[in-house]
């Protein structure tokens, strides 16, 4: 038996997605996302959701900055690469997102983008 970690949660959109092809095969679109703390003297974390094929490119069609979405997937840390040798490499958290759910989206919404299709 292994132990997975796995993340549920809701999160607000920081950037608009921005997809990445690989081998002319497989599509990965990232996207830094904040999620809430509820603690005032803490301060946001800002993770990045890494989204694999067509729910990728679902997620840059639909969802732009300031939407709140629920996540579920599965998280990982990758360390930073440091300019300066002298401090120990840092480490940053990445989601990777198996399904997605739309929370409360942002209203600057224009019907413009819908009429262009």
């Amino acid at each position: 038996m292994s132990n997975t970690n796995s993340f549920s949660g809701i999160v607000k959109i920081l950037e608009t997605p921005r997809s990445y092809i690989f081998n002319q095969k497989a599509r990965l679109t990232k996207v830094r996302v904040e999620l809430p703390q509820k603690r005032k003297n803490k301060k946001n974390a800002i993770v990045c959701l890494l989204i694999w094929g067509n729910l990728g490119r679902q997620v840059q069609k639909f969802y732009t900055t300031n939407d709140y979405v629920l996540i579920e997937g599965y998280p990982s840390l990758r360390s930073k690469k440091n300019r300066n040798s002298r401090f120990k490499p840092s480490k940053r958290l990445f989601i990777t997102v198996g399904k997605i759910y739309p929370i409360l989206l942002s209203t600057d919404r224009s019907l413009t983008k819908i009429s262009k299709q």
